[in-house]
């Protein structure tokens, strides 16, 4: 089992900055993929950005350029800076955990991001 604990949300106006972490404990293995996904009132959950054990990194194209995703290997936790935030960056974003060589996802609670115009 895998826990993650996410911190950092918000309330900001648009142009404003928050940055997120995800603390990872419990059965981490050294192979693993860290997100962030992003669930807006109404719509499905999208991946915002993830980053592998080894650096790679994913963006979805409405975030390059303002988000930066970031991780602390030996503290198990991984950054979502975000800058410059619009108000269609609001949402409840889920920090996800996937060990390279599983199937298994593990989830966050969530925490909200609010960008008001």
């Amino acid at each position: 089992q895998v826990q993650l604990v996410e911190s950092g949300g918000g309330s900001v106006q648009a142009g404003g900055s928050l940055r997120l972490s995800c603390v990872a404990s419990g059965s981490i293995l050294s192979s693993n993929i860290m997100g962030w996904y992003r669930q807006a009132p109404g719509k499905q959950r999208v991946l915002v950005a993830d980053i592998a054990t080894g650096g790679s990194t994913n963006y979805l194209d409405s975030v390059k350029g303002r988000f930066t995703i970031s991780r602390d290997n030996a503290k198990n936790t991984v950054y979502l800076q975000m800058n410059s935030l619009k108000p269609e960056d609001t949402g409840v974003y889920y920090c996800r955990y996937r060990a390279s060589t599983s199937l298994n996802i593990y989830w966050g609670q969530g925490t909200q991001v609010t960008v008001s115009a």
